[in-house]
């Protein structure tokens, strides 16, 4: 008989249960003799597995499976885990072995923000031995070690890696090749020297410059690209155009015939409403390029007020309280003009414009009326809050809105026009940065209003490849003049960038307990060897407030060596004397075109209008660029590039489609403001 434990098969027979136990036992105590993927592929798997199967291999396997660990240790954000791994790999290596460590070693070093040390390590490698897939990742190490700094080093990258990828990856370098070209400047792009067989390079050059001689005009724009492609019928983007340039040609004006105009046109905030009324109204008819036949009445001084909460409009310099009852006088500097004229906005003689007061509205409820009425587009709502709201309240309506969420998103149908203090203080950093300024100060009031302003500008400067920014965060006035004999220190708290775009700082590693140090960078040995003197003041401050900081500012150094003063817009109104002009000798500050000389005619009417109340005219101003970004929705929500000179500054659209002002910059000079050329 058989035995009592028998397993029987298909054909009927049995097997005795010891010889399948016998069997299980073998395979599942067999340790891998080989890794199933090349040491040099996709690395796919887990680090657990990988590390598993390190620890079951022999010593002829054991390297192979270490170094596959590591980088999916860097692929799931453990960084300083694959340091410590690295360094656990055996020294007697193949040569294969030796290409893959040497490779995974800068990719670590990316990992772990040493983006020089990973420089170094790259340059010890030679393309041309390597795998495809290694070459991917070899030049994948370069673009990453380079911060998002664009260079024509970064744009060979990004080409030689092309032909290496393919799908998504492929599409995604192909933009990203665009997105670099375009970031560069044009002094940069004329520089380039192309060697003979950088064919891919010249076609990727010639269809930038297609792209920069006509992305004002779509129509010109679309005839260009498909003339280059028929030039270039081989260069990759000739194949599978970027996505910003392929929605050109596919792009759609969105319809501008009736408009819903969201403002507060009662309530605190009525003042503020009633200049952007104005000023779109007299854009839209035409009026915003020439003086009216007849002056309107200034703004009552009870109408001058700031509302409850003056951060929460758009208003980048409200008057302060105690200049509010001067009488208004003019200011014989304007006369200068600091910028090219803006051109008229386009007037449409058959656009609907219909105002919706938002005060006590739901915003809901007002999107959903505007869309009964049969408006296609909504300019506004002015209120943060409220712009805050819109992300939430679906809605098939394109929205202008005048002002910018507290966080940034991505929306189809949204823009965001705002003339904040934080874009203003952006459009700073990038001004004083091309001034060849390395170690700011920032005075800033105290408070939340001026920490916003500290870290937009810290946020940008460090996008710029800046390193420290320091704030010193300002009292009322009557502190400040406390405050005369002790002077303003040359010092301040660091800020720390918390854009994820900002190029993060070297971090250094852990390992056995032991906590080694990053190398510092380039910016901080420079710093570190002047001893991080301050070259560069930027001031947040009101007229009265900059008259007491000033001469504190000229006292608080010695010798010739004086920091460059640079204030925002804040600081200018009306009334300014020539006493004022010579105490500011020196000072920089911004504004709009509108109020730096780029329209007299139209600055006139405009001072005459709000009675020389500047905080008003701004907003005038940019009632007279919404009707026109209004009339340019589509080109500023999908056109990569396109600008608008505006009357409150050339504006141009990111990838969020939240517009940003490059703002005139003047100067004081002998009593005089002179535009700065830079």
């Amino acid at each position: 008989m058989p035995s009592s434990m028998t397993f029987r098969t298909r054909s009927g027979r049995l097997l005795p249960a010891i010889i399948v136990a016998m069997l299980l036992a073998s395979c599942s105590g067999q340790a891998p003799q080989a890794p199933t993927e090349s040491v040099q592929g996709a690395a796919s798997g887990s680090s657990d597995y990988y590390l598993q199967q390190a620890q079951q291999s022999g010593d002829d396997n054991k390297a192979d499976w270490q170094l596959l660990a590591v980088r999916a240790l860097i692929r799931e954000g453990k960084a300083p885990q694959a340091a410590e791994q690295l360094a656990k790999v055996p020294q007697n290596l193949t040569a294969a072995q030796t290409v893959e460590q040497q490779l995974t070693r800068a990719e670590v070093q990316v990992a772990l923000k040493n983006y020089p040390a990973a420089a170094s390590s790259l340059s010890q490698l030679d393309p041309h031995n390597l795998t495809n897939d290694q070459r991917a990742r070899y030049y994948q190490a370069q673009i990453d070690a380079s911060q998002g700094r664009v260079s024509l080093g970064v744009i060979r990258a990004y080409i030689a890696q092309e032909p290496l990828l393919q799908g998504q990856p492929h599409q995604d370098n192909i933009d990203r090749t665009w997105m670099a070209l375009t970031q560069m400047s044009a002094q940069d792009v004329n520089s380039i020297v192309i060697n003979a067989d950088e064919n891919t390079l010249q076609g990727w050059l010639d269809l930038l410059s297609v792209w920069q001689s006509n992305k004002q005009d779509p129509d010109l724009l679309k005839a260009g690209i498909k003339d280059w492609q028929r030039r270039y019928p081989v260069n990759p983007a000739a194949k599978s155009l970027p996505t910003q340039l392929n929605n050109v040609l596919t792009f759609q004006p969105a319809s501008t015939g009736k408009i819903a105009l969201f403002l507060p046109m009662s309530g605190p905030a009525q003042v503020y409403g009633n200049a952007i009324q104005q000023g779109f109204t007299a854009a839209m008819n035409g009026q915003a390029s020439q003086p009216a036949p007849q002056a309107a009445p200034a703004v009552p001084e009870a109408q001058q007020q700031d509302p409850a909460d003056p951060n929460a409009v758009v208003s980048t310099s409200a008057p302060d309280a105690s200049a509010q009852n001067t009488p208004p006088q003019t200011d014989p500097s304007q006369a200068q003009p600091a910028a090219t004229p803006a051109p008229a906005p386009v007037a449409s003689s058959t656009a609907q414009v219909k105002v919706y007061d938002t005060n006590g509205q739901p915003l809901a409820t007002l999107l959903t009326q505007a869309q009964q009425d049969g408006a296609t587009l909504v300019v506004g709502p002015l209120l943060k809050d409220q712009v805050n709201e819109l992300s939430s309240d679906q809605t098939p309506l394109n929205v202008l809105a005048l002002n910018q969420p507290e966080t940034e998103k991505n929306s189809p149908n949204i823009c965001y026009f705002a003339l904040s203090p934080e874009d203003e203080a952006q459009d700073a950093a990038r001004h004083m940065w091309s001034e060849q300024k390395r170690m700011p100060l920032l005075l800033v009031p105290r408070g939340n209003f001026g920490d916003r302003i500290a870290q937009a500008f810290a946020n940008e400067w460090q996008k710029l490849g800046g390193q420290t920014v320091l704030k010193q965060s300002l009292g009322s006035g009557s502190e400040l003049r406390s405050s005369i004999g002790s002077g303003i220190r040359l010092t301040g708290t660091p800020v720390t960038a918390s854009d994820a775009s900002a190029p993060a700082q070297a971090q250094g590693v852990t390992i056995g307990g032991i906590t080694i140090p990053a190398p510092p960078t380039d910016a901080q040995i420079t710093q570190g060897s002047t001893g991080g003197a301050v070259d560069s003041v930027y001031v947040v401050a009101t007229q009265s407030e900059l008259t007491l900081i000033k001469p504190m500012l000229d006292l608080a150094v010695s010798g010739r060596s004086h920091p460059s003063v640079y204030a925002s817009s804040r600081s200018y109104q009306a009334g300014a004397g020539p006493d004022y002009r010579l105490e500011m000798e020196g000072v920089q500050f911004s504004d709009i075109p509108l109020l730096a000389g780029g329209n007299p005619a139209l600055m006139q009417q405009a001072a005459a209008k709000f009675g020389n109340d500047y905080s008003l005219v701004r907003l005038y101003a940019m009632g007279i660029d919404a009707w026109d970004l209004a009339n340019h929705f589509s080109q500023m929500r999908t056109l990569p590039g396109f600008q608008v000179s505006g009357s409150t500054g050339e504006l141009s659209a990111n990838s969020n489609c939240v517009i940003h002002r490059k703002l005139p910059w003047l100067q004081y000079r002998q009593g005089s403001l002179v535009p700065v050329s830079s």
